[in-house]
């Protein structure tokens, strides 16, 4: 059998075990009895800041809206839906990420620089900057320190798009205006809604 043959299958075998696992961790994450899920009778269930990630392919929240585009390298293509301030002190950006180029995209030139980060393939580097106030706002992170943005954007083939999200600390309530920004791309200049 070759190295390539080799090599190969064993890309083969990685993908399939990575697949099984992650089938497993969301399995595991059910809201059944007494689970994540489960709610004391008089609290309200604890909800995620986060949008839902329906899976490769979903639509993002107001997909059918656009309210800016960035064009990157090799055909990847971020289009923006969305950027909207919640009143818990955050601003969430929604948007898709479209490969139109000729071989599969991974976004491991989009993650931050932090060592600690556990998905090597997310948009954790994005940034919002406020040009006016002359500040740039990072990625919020959870207590574990994973960013609250999407992760795990790998082997996203030609053709195939995929919601895209970040969250970050909301700029004063005076700023409207902010660029998005994601490494590789142009920034795109969008407005804040609440």
């Amino acid at each position: 059998m070759s190295i390539r043959r080799t090599t190969k299958a064993a890309r083969g075998a990685v993908a399939m075990a990575s697949a099984v696992g992650l089938a497993l961790v969301v399995a595991g994450c059910g809201g059944g009895e007494g689970g994540a899920g489960a709610t004391d009778g008089n609290k309200p269930p604890a909800r995620s800041g986060a949008p839902k990630d329906s899976g490769p392919g979903s639509p993002a929240a107001d997909s059918d809206k656009v309210i800016g585009e960035m064009k990157g390298p090799d055909g990847v293509v971020v289009t923006l839906h969305s950027v909207v301030r919640d009143s818990g002190g955050f601003v969430t950006v929604n948007g898709t990420v479209a490969n139109r180029g000729t071989r599969a995209f991974n976004a491991i030139d989009w993650r931050s620089n932090e060592t600690d980060l556990r998905s090597r393939s997310s948009i954790s580097g994005a940034t919002l900057v406020d040009k006016a106030g002359k500040k740039r706002y990072l990625v919020l992170r959870d207590t574990n320190g994973e960013c609250l943005c999407t992760t795990g954007l790998s082997g996203l083939m030609p053709g195939a798009s995929r919601p895209v999200f970040a969250q970050f600390p909301a700029p004063p309530a005076k700023v409207t205006e902010v660029d998005f920004q994601l490494p590789t791309m142009p920034p795109a200049s969008v407005q804040i809604t609440d």
